[in-house]
């Protein structure tokens, strides 16, 4: 039986189970607590883990770019880098074009850690990927990078 449309579009189907940011939240929060497992055993938090992430990617990135990359607050970042910095896994030095400007950087101990890492969650995102159809697994990540960088390029006009 369709579902009755009320004024404005509104459906009366369950909301929840049908709301595109729940699902969104819902998926990462599962597909991500089973590989965040993985990273707490390998003595990280989950902010660190990301920063780590992040920096196998764009090594010596400023802080800001790590905030937005790792989906974290600047001013809690900075508190974790500093942490992070104390275990020997990151250190900051001033921007050679701008010394008010701080970059990050692995050490080599995080790159290692780091490169682990990330290749295990490559494995973690093919084991994911796998429990879906072939042809949605393949259309998934391009369907939702376009939807991110037009929601990004609507957060800036």
């Amino acid at each position: 039986m369709p579902d009755e449309a009320r004024p404005g579009g509104i459906t009366s189907a369950p909301f929840v189970d049908e709301y595109l940011l729940y699902l969104l939240a819902a998926v990462s929060d599962r597909a991500s607590a089973q590989f965040h497992a993985r990273a707490r055993k390998a003595g990280l938090r989950v902010p660190e883990w990301r920063v780590l992430a992040c920096l196998t990617d764009e090594d010596g990135a400023m802080v800001t770019r790590l905030a937005r990359l790792s989906l974290l607050e600047q001013s809690r970042l900075t508190r974790i880098i500093d942490q992070m910095a104390e275990k020997g896994l990151v250190l900051r030095r001033p921007d050679p074009e701008d010394a008010r400007r701080v970059r990050v950087f692995l050490t080599p101990d995080g790159r290692a850690l780091a490169t682990r890492l990330v290749e295990d969650a490559r494995r973690h995102e093919a084991g994911v990927l796998d429990l879906l159809p072939a042809r949605d697994a393949a259309q998934l990540k391009p369907v939702l990078k376009a939807l991110l960088a037009r929601l990004d390029g609507e957060a800036q006009v």
